[in-house]
C-alpha cells in the first residue's frame, strides 16, 4: 500500500485547481464591481465601490489560496505563472496549460454573471455593458481619466510588486503560513492604489474575461492589459531568482 503522505496531486487536478481558482477570483472580483456598483446612487459613490471592489479580489484570492493553493500553487493569474516559471518555481513546459486553464475559469464566470445580468432589472444588463462590464481601460475608459502611460506604468509596477510579495511568502525556506492572507492583503492594496487609474489587471484572464463582455472599446484596450502586467512579472521573477534566491555555504 502505497504511503498516501507521499502522494500528490496529479497534473489534471492542477489544472482544474487553477481553472476553479480563476473563476472564484473574477466571479467574486467583477461580480462585486458589476453588482455593487449598482446598489450605489449618487452623488459621488466611488470611493464605498473602489474600496468594495477591493476587498471583493483580495479575499477571493485569500480563499482561493487556502483552497486551491496546496494543489497548484494558486496562481490563477497568468502573469503570475510566468513569473513564477522566471523565478525558478514551477516548469516552462507548465506555463501554457496553466493559463489556458486560468483563461477558461475566468471566461466561464464572466459568461455566468452575464447571465445572471440577462434576468436583472431592465435596462440592467445594457447599462452594465455600455460601462464596460468592469473592463479595465485607459483614456475615456478610465475611471479616473487617465491615459495609456499611466495605466502601462502601473500594470508593470503593481504587478512586479504582486510578483516579488507572492514568491517571498511562498519561499520553500523563508516562506509563512500566512502566505494567502499577505498576498491578499496585498491584491486588495494593489486595487485601492489602481481602480481610479486603470480599474485595475494585474492578471490577464480577468482582463479578458470581463472584455468579452465589454465591447469594442475594452476588446481593442484589452492588449494592455496582456501585455504589461505579463512585462511587470517577468521583470519580477528574473529579479527575485538573481537578487534573493542566491545562497552562500555558511
Amino acid at each position: 500500500m502505497s504511503d498516501s503522505t507521499s502522494a500528490v496531486p496529479t497534473f489534471g487536478a492542477k489544472l482544474a485547481a487553477e481553472g476553479f481558482g480563476t473563476f472564484l477570483l473574477v466571479f467574486g472580483g467583477v461580480g462585486t464591481a458589476l453588482f455593487a456598483s449598482n446598489l450605489y446612487t449618487e452623488p459621488a459613490p466611488n470611493a464605498a465601490v473602489y474600496s468594495a471592489v477591493a476587498l471583493a479580489f483580495g479575499l477571493t484570492v485569500v480563499v482561493g489560496a487556502y483552497a486551491f493553493g496546496p494543489i497548484s500553487g494558486g496562481h490563477f493569474n497568468p502573469a503570475v505563472t510566468l513569473g513564477a516559471a522566471a523565478a525558478g518555481r514551477i516548469g516552462w513546459k507548465d506555463v501554457l496549460p496553466y493559463i489556458v486553464a486560468q483563461v477558461v475559469g475566468g471566461a466561464v464566470a464572466s459568461t455566468l454573471l452575464f447571465l445572471i445580468g440577462q434576468f436583472g432589472p431592465d435596462g440592467w444588463l445594457t447599462g452594465a455593458q455600455n460601462a464596460g462590464f468592469a473592463s479595465n481601460g485607459f483614456d475615456e475608459l478610465s475611471p479616473g481619466g487617465f491615459g495609456l502611460g499611466s495605466a502601462i506604468i502601473a500594470e508593470v509596477i503593481l504587478t512586479a510588486i504582486f510578483l516579488f510579495v507572492i514568491l517571498g511568502t511562498t519561499h520553500s525556506k523563508r516562506g509563512t503560513p500566512f502566505a494567502g492572507l499577505a498576498i491578499g492583503l496585498t491584491l486588495t492594496l494593489i486595487h485601492l492604489i489602481s481602480i481610479p487609474v486603470d480599474n485595475t489587471s494585474v492578471n490577464p484572464a480577468r482582463s479578458i474575461a470581463a472584455a468579452i463582455y465589454g465591447g469594442v472599446g475594452p476588446l481593442s484596450q484589452l492588449w494592455v492589459f496582456l501585455v504589461f502586467p505579463i512585462v511587470g512579472a517577468l521583470i519580477a521573477g528574473f529579479a527575485y531568482k538573481a537578487l534573493f534566491d542566491s545562497t552562500k555555504k555558511a
